[in-house]
């Protein structure tokens, strides 16, 4: 499937508008207001492509284009969308708090692991970090709209509107990246422990004694350890510093699913004494999902459009920073691990093998390509890491059963429906424990490939990357609702494995987001020039030595046309696209090589007629 990311957000606006509004008015649905996270989900799905992408943009009603308001029509038309916006933004900030500090309940989302308990009501109030990720986006998508239509309203009632949200959304931001703090946790290993021979094992790949495999993590992580102990602004327990600083333990580090136990609270100006923080009960075990949706979050935080627009605050700011290391640490410890070994990493080795008793899973290793990716793209991979990572997610598509077909009762039917049962260590203190599921394999593979493929400079990665993207892309369009409630939204996972369980009643905003993250991405991908070709190149710049030197001798030998006349303006013709070409060599050399030969060509056609062979 061709991804033409323009057309299909398109799509989904409009599905997205259906099922949102009854007769020009917001409906929540019968899970709204259940999970902060799902709710998130779904306002992103309208508000991260209007702020990322300048031809979806919302703020403006007189730069609003007219396709999208043609897919938003049952919201409104250019000037009550952006009023609209500000009323159910402000609705799900009121929603989504305790009416002194914000929530971040995983609410319905929470699953419990024994089939015969549900999680008790205060377990489903527990924070999560999907919640604090996807409350910084949302966050930081409403503060950039809100700057932009302030400018371009002056009904002091909206102004006053505008003001109210802006400071509810600050106050949210500001707590949801205290959570993120909060829940960064570093895990260290006795290495004779369960976890600690899990851990080898999967460093070793059964090549390498314990020992060994000891004896290169100290050498591959002393600077991050060092780098980890020494910081104060990590907050860490003072025992887990200490037992840090034995180079004989191993460690593993990351976000935990929620606030960690005796996590210090995080001052603010809002919440001072950090009363509207609740007391973690995750165990300090990062968990793959977690880390890899906190670093999507914390790169919104980071990122040039932030920067440029001025989005934070001075104690955002300071906030961001202490995330920003974080996010760092976490980046080099998990492309230090995945390419453990030069000649075989232990991401290659599929699937990718946990510490933690849990079953083995390709999900897994997909996460920890995720933070791989975004290790790549901070520090501007090499093609041999391009080429080895592409096969790893060439690999994963076929386990997965996107690139080719399901057996009967296949299991890696699971991957997509019902999806990955994730557990929340630590949970139990206070019901049954949890699991947290996801089915997000396809989308979140789609995405790395997307944004890898933006950031490759060889032709041939870039062209299996795009290949890959596109087929993960035909995989997952396929799966949307196709009947009922929701129509045009995802998933339904049945419309390709038709052995899969029954659809869902209502979207899954949770996937549904993800394709809109997707295409945004792929918006990007386009942005960047095409990749120059030295072959190309040397052809182009060959054509068009030949190209001038035909054109010179035709101009010598001929006596030049009169200015207006046919031949005259046939010829212009030709000097324009032979100068178009030279313009265009160095950035693309492909077009550059075609207009030389159409140059050539009609050079050809003049010269037959000016020696009367035609």
């Amino acid at each position: 499937m061709q991804i033409t990311p323009r057309q299909l957000l398109l799509d989904m606006w409009q599905a997205w508008a259906r099922h949102s509004f009854e007769q020009g008015v917001w409906s929540w649905g019968e899970q709204g207001g259940l999970s902060s996270v799902a709710d998130a989900e779904r306002l992103l799905c309208l508000l991260y492509p209007a702020t990322e992408i300048r031809a979806f943009r919302l703020d403006d009603p007189n730069t609003t284009e007219e396709d999208v308001i043609k897919v938003l029509r049952g919201v409104g038309d250019s000037t009550d969308i952006p009023l609209r916006l500000i009323e159910i933004l402000g609705e799900f900030m009121k929603t989504h708090h305790d009416g002194e500090f914000p929530t971040f309940a995983g609410g319905h989302r929470f699953a419990s692991a024994d089939p015969g308990r549900e999680p008790t009501e205060e377990q489903r109030e527990l924070d999560v970090v999907d919640s604090y990720s996807m409350s910084v986006s949302l966050c930081l998508a409403t503060l950039g709209f809100l700057q932009v239509y302030r400018n371009r309203t002056t009904r002091p009632s909206t102004l006053d509107r505008i003001d109210v949200l802006r400071k509810d959304t600050g106050e949210r931001l500001t707590a949801a990246m205290a959570g993120l703090l909060r829940s960064f946790a570093v895990d260290v290993v006795e290495i004779s422990s369960d976890q600690g021979r899990s851990l080898t094992r999967l460093l070793g790949g059964g090549r390498l004694s314990g020992r060994q495999v000891l004896r290169r993590f100290q050498q591959r992580f002393t600077s991050l350890r060092a780098l980890i102990t020494d910081s104060l602004a990590l907050g860490l327990d003072s025992a887990v510093s200490e037992e840090l600083r034995n180079e004989n333990r191993l460690f593993e580090c990351g976000w935990a699913w929620g606030v960690v136990r005796n996590a210090p609270v995080v001052a603010t100006g809002h919440d001072p004494e950090g009363r509207g923080q609740p007391g973690g009960i995750a165990l300090p075990v990062p968990g793959h999902h977690f880390t890899v949706v906190a670093l999507d979050g914390i790169i919104d935080l980071l990122s040039e459009r932030t920067l440029t627009l001025g989005l934070l605050d001075a104690e955002q700011q300071h906030l961001a920073s202490a995330l920003r290391l974080r996010f760092e640490i976490t980046q080099q410890y998990w492309s230090g691990v995945a390419r453990f070994e030069e000649d075989a990493w232990p991401l290659e080795e599929i699937p990718w093998r946990t510490t933690r008793r849990q079953p083995e899973s390709e999900y897994y290793s997909l996460t920890v390509v995720s933070v791989l990716v975004h290790d790549l793209m901070r520090r501007r991979a090499t093609d041999h890491d391009l080429t080895r990572i592409v096969a790893v997610m060439e690999r994963l598509a076929e386990r997965a059963r996107i690139t080719n077909g399901a057996l009967s009762d296949d299991p890696a039917v699971a991957l997509h429906s019902p999806g990955i049962a994730m557990p929340l260590p630590g949970s139990d203190a206070l019901g049954p424990a949890m699991t947290w599921v996801m089915n997000d394999f396809s989308t979140q593979l789609l995405k790395r490939a997307v944004q890898l493929g933006a950031l490759s400079n060889s032709l041939d990665s870039r062209d299996r990357l795009v290949r890959l993207a596109e087929a993960v892309l035909g995989h997952v369009w396929r799966r949307r609702i196709t009947q009922g409630e929701g129509v045009g939204l995802w998933d339904d996972v049945r419309s390709v494995h038709p052995e899969s369980p029954a659809p869902p009643t209502v979207p899954s905003w949770s996937v549904t987001e993800r394709v809109a993250e997707c295409l945004v991405a792929a918006h990007g991908l386009y942005d960047h020039p095409p990749i120059r070709s030295a072959d190309l190149s040397d052809a182009a710049r060959a054509a068009m030595s030949e190209a001038a030197h035909l054109l010179g001798r035709e101009q010598k030998d001929h006596p030049a046309p009169p200015s207006g006349s046919e031949e005259g303006e046939w010829l212009k013709g030709i000097e324009a696209d032979l100068r178009r070409a030279r313009e265009l060599l160095d950035g693309r050399p492909g077009t550059s090589l075609a207009l030389t030969l159409g140059v050539l060509a009609r050079l050809d056609a003049l010269a037959r007629v000016t020696d009367g062979e035609v």
